[in-house]
């Protein structure tokens, strides 16, 4: 049933709300202008369609929030957070967000640069010393261009080697291949467990560092771990000292092994849970659980620049995937969509097992659509028909982690 948070009358008077200006480009944080109740039924009418269409007609099992100027004008809660329990989902359901935990990552980073904790072009063995590939930055490790080898490949079971083949033009290029071996890494796993993996096996790495843009889960990893050597505190822990808690983001929480007695599955489209698994105690990559209040909390925290300064935003906003032809790019953490004279989408996408999860901030409306849903549905991430609601043009949908 939806939440009662508007109501869906008609707008009394004709047309969309004029569009927002760009403030955070002003390098200021966000001062939001209240929504007038003809504008939150205007966002909420148009809204409705798109989601009953796209989401609820698919067999939607999650919960989704819609902000505008940092307000809800658009929320809703859908089937059960435990299937074994018949547990129902409701505002304070945790989903595990999957890859959208690199923003977290990312932005606690970022945060302990401008505390003067870190560089971003520090290497990566000034923080952790076995770590066994030199000309590798922190920058590299966040923008996906350090050229790393994948450990939730590898630890996974697949082996990879370097060899040469011919390009369309004739000419001798490295390759790398990847090919099943044998599983060598057995029970749950840490993130130390990665640092040794990569340490004692050395795997061959995709390219050189910097020479082009590879989504890799082992460079957020990497980045958890150098939190925790600057800090002095496990990532769950300083994550919720230093993160959740001062922002208010009570449900939220790193998920890590001590959780593990408290695991709630996920689940496939038929409805069959995943059981956990040896990399489901990896963080910084993955595994904050959150809600989709909570994430719009994190939301305003971004906008008003609580966390981290505007300026610094804007550096992780900067697109850095540019040999990649097209509108899609990434910046530090941030997948961003890029189509002047619109306003850029800065946005995260998240899967693991059956969650998978929508982050997407048009920051130049100050519009937000989060989408959370523990039962696979890969229509979770065409967000893209939603974002028309505020730029007045259908935004591709963007179905990458």
């Amino acid at each position: 049933m939806i939440v009662p948070v508007f109501s869906y009358l008609l707008l009394a008077c004709s047309g969309s709300p004029a569009p927002a200006k760009d403030t955070i480009s002003e390098g200021k944080p966000v001062v939001y202008n209240s929504l007038k109740s003809g504008e939150k039924n205007y966002y909420a009418n148009a809204i409705k369609p798109l989601y009953e269409k796209q989401l609820v007609k698919t067999g939607f099992n999650g919960a989704i929030l819609v902000a505008k100027n940092g307000e809800i004008v658009f929320e809703d809660y859908r089937g059960m957070i435990n299937f074994a329990t018949q547990e129902p989902i409701t505002s304070s359901s945790t989903f595990h967000v999957a890859s959208v935990s690199k923003t977290f990552t990312a932005m606690t980073i970022l945060r302990l640069m401008e505390q003067g904790r870190l560089e971003l072009n520090d290497p990566v063995e000034k923080y952790l010393p076995t770590f066994p590939y030199r000309g590798i930055t922190l920058q590299l490790l966040l923008s996906h261009r350090s050229g790393l080898p994948k450990y939730d490949q590898l630890m996974a079971g697949t082996r990879s080697y370097t060899t040469r083949r011919k390009n369309r033009r004739g000419r001798w290029v490295k390759q790398t291949v990847y090919v099943k071996d044998p599983v060598s890494v057995t029970g749950l796993s840490t993130n130390n467990d990665v640092l040794r993996f990569l340490a004692g096996t050395r795997p061959a790495p995709e390219s050189q560092p910097n020479r082009r843009y590879s989504y890799n889960n082992t460079n957020f990893a990497l980045l958890a771990l150098v939190v925790e050597k600057i800090t002095g505190q496990t990532f769950p822990q300083y994550m919720k000292d230093s993160v959740f808690t001062p922002l208010g983001m009570k449900d939220t929480y790193v998920f890590s092994m001590k959780d593990t007695g408290n695991y709630i599955p996920s689940y496939t489209p038929g409805k069959k849970p995943y059981p956990l698994e040896k990399l489901d105690c990896i963080y910084g990559d993955k595994n904050v659980y959150s809600t989709v209040r909570d994430l719009l909390a994190w939301d305003k925290a971004l906008y008003q620049g609580e966390f981290v300064s505007i300026a610094t935003q804007e550096l992780a906003y900067e697109p850095l995937s540019n040999e990649t032809r097209g509108k899609k790019n990434y910046g530090l953490g941030w997948h961003l969509y890029v189509d002047p004279p619109n306003p850029t989408i800065v946005y995260h996408n998240g899967w693991w097992h059956g969650n998978n999860a929508v982050f997407r901030r048009i920051i130049g409306d100050t519009a937000t659509i989060i989408i959370l849903g523990n039962k696979f549905n890969s229509n979770i991430w065409h967000a893209g028909k939603m974002s028309s609601v505020f730029t007045d043009s259908e935004v591709p949908d963007t179905d990458e982690e």
